[in-house]
């Protein structure tokens, strides 16, 4: 039995403080990024919002299920997220992506980037890049947050909103034909990256591109799959 450990949380979830050692900064202070090469200035509006939109993120239903999400240890700007599909086209997949915020959040939109290869319409095949358009056009930064942007991601692995996009909202014109004109070769090709993300090469990546993403996967040994299963059937049981 193959089984994974990651930086998640015990919630289901997901973690809203951050590593050990660390802390959301509550002090409001115009400050540059050292993440960034080119020093970017956050100002106080946008820190001050990030902190409240990830804390809000403890509201029920904002984050949802089957979604982890942490900002990463070198950025307030890039929080590092993985999504767990569970059903549909791409079920067991396991996606890490990126969420990167522009230096003067709300008033332009996050971008997003998945890491791990995926064949999916609103996903660049070459860089990962991932299109909000097909609902966030235009951005309007005082109704959108960040828990509408998960949602949504979540929510485009799912035939209802596959069957809704536009072909000038796509980034992957091959996979967005396939799924209206053959939708079996698309399923194919949906099942066949769903099985690679689960890949040792995909999970335990540690290329330069994925080596500081928070959510980090390792392998178990078999008795300590053991001790895991152990422990779940305590929680539940208990619980």
């Amino acid at each position: 039995m193959n089984m994974l450990s990651a930086s998640l949380v015990p919630s289901p979830t997901i973690d809203l403080g951050l590593a050990k050692g660390r802390s959301v900064s509550t002090k409001i202070s115009q400050t540059a990024d050292p993440a960034h090469p080119e020093g970017l200035i956050i100002s106080p509006a946008t820190r001050a919002t990030l902190n409240f939109q990830y804390a809000s993120l403890r509201n029920i239903n904002h984050c949802p299920t089957g979604m982890y999400i942490t900002p990463s240890v070198e950025s307030i700007l890039v929080w590092d997220a993985v999504l767990f599909v569970h059903k549909g086209y791409y079920q067991d997949s396991v996606l890490k992506f990126t969420v990167t915020f522009p230096n003067d959040y709300p008033e332009r939109p996050p971008t997003v980037r998945f890491l791990t290869d995926i064949f999916h319409p609103l996903v660049d095949p070459r860089t990962g890049a991932y299109s909000l358009a097909p609902r966030f056009r235009p951005w309007r930064p005082k109704e959108h947050q960040i828990h509408h942007i998960l949602h949504f991601i979540k929510s485009t692995f799912k035939e209802p909103t596959l069957d809704k996009l536009h072909e000038e909202d796509v980034l992957n014109k091959e996979a967005f034909r396939l799924y209206r004109d053959n939708r079996t070769s698309f399923a194919t090709l949906a099942k066949q990256s769903a099985e690679l993300s689960q890949s040792p090469s995909a999970l335990y990546d540690t290329s330069s591109s994925k080596k500081n993403h928070s959510l980090r996967f390792t392998p178990l040994r078999p008795n300590e799959v053991d001790e895991v299963l152990r422990a779940l059937f305590v929680q539940t049981e208990y619980s």
